[in-house]
């Protein structure tokens, strides 16, 4: 039984809820979670662990849904991207690469802050050839983009998702369908952009319009190119550097937001890669 004023009884009760819906959609709830729901509910906020000072959580309203960033690294991605047109997030898998630049698109398209989204990806197991699949363009790229649904299907209610869906404001598509085209009042997110080419990227970039904004992700560890030299991750970070309105942004696994497991795995590959890389590296010694 809440004990107070019905203002406060009913403050509270929304607030309950919400931290309940939030465990049944995630089977676990974090303090910074807890901390983010009672912030926004305007009731006194929990102070924050010894691990936490310092983090300021950024919420992010998608409709009916909140979100917030997690670390310090998800907050400097989060205020990259409003302070930038072009924003690169570089880092490994469960770091909320994906997920925050969908996020942030979603929230700023229901303001109103931008016409339509545009999410693209390179279809490289399919060599971005997709005509021999059966049904239309979204039908075909439907399993690489699972991800990407995954996503704004939690902040999008589905019904609504779909006119979206259905009238382009919302559009999915392989990287090939993006050339020729001029992308104007759109939230663009390229993702998984490891596996572009040099080539692939500057088409890409080079489709920015007026009153536009772009996010690409990438995970350099992830690389499914034949030739790793040729991954336009790699090479725009040299071709960019220094240019106004550009932003890199580099997480690592303190920003790991998924399973416990996942930041020792890629801490473990880590060191796996770098024992390797000093192995293959030749002796000096003069024979």
């Amino acid at each position: 039984m809440l004990r107070g004023s019905p203002q406060e009884n009913s403050r509270t009760s929304e607030t309950l809820l919400e931290m309940i819906t939030l465990v049944r959609r995630k089977g676990t709830i974090s303090t910074r979670d807890i901390d983010t729901i009672v912030n926004l509910s305007g009731l006194r906020p929990i102070k924050p662990s010894p691990d936490e000072e310092g983090i300021e959580s950024i919420v992010i309203r998608t409709g009916d849904r909140v979100i917030g960033t997690r670390s310090a690294g998800q907050e400097a991605y989060y205020r990259a991207i409003q302070e930038h047109d072009i924003t690169f997030s570089v880092g490994p898998a469960g770091t909320g690469k994906t997920y925050l630049a969908v996020a942030t698109a979603v929230a700023a398209f229901l303001r109103g802050a931008y016409d339509r989204i545009t999410l693209v990806r390179p279809v490289v197991e399919a060599g971005e050839n997709l005509g021999f699949l059966p049904g239309d363009i979204r039908e075909k790229v439907d399993p690489y983009f699972r991800p990407l649904y995954d996503a704004l299907m939690e902040m999008i209610p589905v019904d609504r998702l779909r006119k979206f869906l259905d009238r382009t404001l919302i559009e999915v598509a392989p990287l090939a369908y993006m050339r020729g085209r001029t992308l104007n009042h759109t939230f663009v997110i390229l993702d998984e952009a490891q596996n572009t080419t040099g080539a692939q990227m500057k088409m890409f970039l080079t489709r920015l319009g007026e009153h536009s904004k772009a996010v690409v992700t990438g995970d350099l560890t992830q690389i499914d190119l034949p030739d790793r030299s040729q991954c336009g991750l790699m090479l725009i970070q040299h071709i960019l550097k220094g240019i106004k309105g550009v932003k890199f942004v580099y997480l690592d696994e303190k920003d790991v937001v998924r399973h416990r497991l996942v930041r020792d795995i890629i801490l473990a590959y880590d060191e796996y890669e770098s024992r390797k890389d000093a192995e293959n590296e030749p002796s000096g010694d003069a024979s």
